[in-house]
């Protein structure tokens, strides 16, 4: 019987960086009922905060969640009843800057580099370094567009791959690519979840929309983890709604 579901964000859950919505939110609170829950994603804790937490309903049983936001090099607990950190594995100041310069130089030699932005294009979140093309607040029906096949990211991540070896470098959300150390990808964050959670590989599912080669839901695959590709939201929801009703009565 499976015993914890994790689930991806943006694209998943919820649309990019936008709150969960009451109907989600209160699926994931049953859901919490007869399973741990996890959320796996790039953002970091504040993100977090701001799409998932203050969303669930006063009643949600919140002992049963994990949240690992940086793609898993963080976790976060609720813990006698406050949020606290787990453990946060960090880049160096050196390590975050030739990242960032890779991301600079890497726009300029791909010539995907876009003419409007909204915000900041490169996030630090400690453990990963977050490219975001067309900055951290842009509109969702600007994201949604740009970049919609992967086939800009893709290019990227290519550029990227040979100006920063020995790092993960993976496409996520809608305009996103996340760069974290070599080995650190969600069957990374799976892994240590494991441990943390006491639930074993086998006994979980794993719930993304970015399950293909180059997609940063792919390595959960990768792992044997029991995954479902999801395209839109609204499957999740079909998902969720199938795994109580499996899990009420086995």
């Amino acid at each position: 019987m499976k015993k914890l579901i994790a689930f991806d964000m943006d694209g998943t859950l919820a649309l990019s960086k936008q709150k969960l919505d009451e109907d989600m939110a209160g699926k994931l609170a049953r859901l919490m009922q007869v399973a741990k829950v996890a959320v796996i994603s790039g953002g970091d804790w504040p993100q977090f905060e701001k799409q998932v937490i203050s969303q669930l309903p006063t009643a949600a049983d919140t002992d049963a969640l994990f949240i690992l936001p940086a793609t898993g090099t963080k976790l976060y607990r609720h813990v006698a009843g406050e949020w606290k950190a787990i453990y946060a594995e960090l880049f160096d100041d050196d390590q975050k800057k030739k990242i960032i310069d890779a991301f600079n130089a890497s726009l300029e030699a791909t010539g995907f580099k876009p003419e409007q932005t909204w915000g900041e294009r490169i996030e630090d979140r400690g453990s990963q370094i977050t490219f975001s093309a067309l900055g951290q607040q842009a509109p969702l029906d600007a994201k949604e567009h740009w970049d919609p096949d992967f086939a800009k990211r893709t290019v990227i991540q290519g550029d990227l791959r040979e100006r920063l070896p020995g790092l993960a470098i993976n496409m996520g959300g809608a305009t996103s690519i996340d760069i974290t150390r070599e080995g650190v990808d969600k069957a990374y964050g799976l892994k240590k979840l494991a441990g943390h959670s006491g639930v074993a590989l086998d006994e979980m599912i794993f719930i993304g929309d970015a399950i293909f080669p180059g997609g940063n839901d792919y390595p959960a695959m990768t792992l044997g983890v029991d995954c479902i590709r999801v395209k839109t939201i609204d499957d999740t929801r079909s998902a969720i709604d199938a795994i109580c009703l499996c899990l009420k009565n086995p």
